[in-house]
């Protein structure tokens, strides 16, 4: 009977996909909910087990009135009713009023807001409160994660004992990406946090937060900008501090370094060692050749 119920839910009485809301309005999925899986529901009577596997794979902002409900389920507005009143009673569901961030002007909206996991009244007290993340809904489930929390995240499979949880992870990553900044490689942080741990370590965060702060590498010194220019007038390339007014030395009239003699032809080189033998010759050596 369940199963059977749970497959009409998902039946929609007209072709056309499930209506959203105003935008603004609709259903909004509770944070920090388990994976999904086929026993969800399984503790909910059939009917409010049908309904209530049908409003967790609604996406968010879609129309989850009972008006609207009544249209796309196999239930009347009577029976819906009641059912997500035993939902809210079970701790998946709760209504309420929220401010619109950003906003101004003093402008309330109706929220409904759905968890797949059933949640006690102590949680949803502190959701209201806004004690519990509550993520927006422009923001990805599942963000990219940036290097330098990818690192800290795996530095217990490196050291165990620096183990960290994801809070921890979050108020250093800061930190370590200043690292990278000033050019630290993974394994230059790696060693710098991992090298001759103490033993044992009673406060891997506190730890690392101090090694992060002690050992931060110094700033890099700025590269000086390296250039090659040409001479405005003759095209000459040649160091900046050497074209003073853009233009190099003989196009304003300076000389210019001293040319090298242009080398001696073969013929020349020999005649021309011929003749310094000869001047190293004595008289006696000269009037006998």
């Amino acid at each position: 009977m369940a199963d059977a119920q749970l497959s009409a839910a998902f039946r929609p009485a007209h072709a056309t996909p499930h209506p959203m809301a105003n935008p603004g309005y609709g259903k909004r999925s509770a944070p920090e909910q388990r994976p999904r899986t086929n026993n969800d529901f399984t503790h909910l009577p059939p009917r409010e087990a049908a309904i209530a596997a049908c409003l967790d794979r609604l996406p968010d902002g879609a129309d989850i009135s009972v008006k609207t409900l009544a249209k796309h389920l196999p239930y009347g507005q009577c029976a819906l009713r009641t059912a997500l009143n035993r939902l809210q009673d079970a701790g998946h569901l709760r209504r309420g009023r929220e401010h619109l961030r950003g906003s101004e002007s003093a402008r309330w909206i109706t929220r409904t807001w759905f968890s797949r996991t059933a949640r006690d009244d102590a949680w949803w007290a502190a959701f209201t409160r806004g004690d519990v993340p509550d993520p927006e809904p422009d923001r990805p489930r599942h963000p990219t994660r940036s290097r330098a929390f990818i690192l800290l995240a795996a530095l217990g499979r490196t050291a165990p004992v620096l183990s960290l949880s994801y809070a921890d992870c979050v108020a250093l990553e800061p930190q370590v990406t200043e690292w990278f900044t000033r050019g630290a490689t993974e394994p230059d942080i790696l060693r710098a946090l991992t090298a001759g741990l103490p033993t044992p370590v009673h406060s891997p965060a506190a730890l690392i937060r101090s090694r992060l702060t002690t050992k931060l590498p110094p700033e890099p010194a700025p590269r000086p900008v390296l250039r090659v220019l040409e001479c405005g007038r003759c095209g000459t390339p040649g160091r900046p501090e050497a074209l003073p007014g853009g233009t190099c030395g003989p196009c304003r009239g300076e000389p210019g370094p001293p040319r090298a003699a242009a080398p001696l032809p073969p013929t020349a080189v020999h005649s021309h060692a011929a003749a310094a033998r000869a001047a190293t010759r004595s008289p006696h050596e000269r009037a006998h050749a």
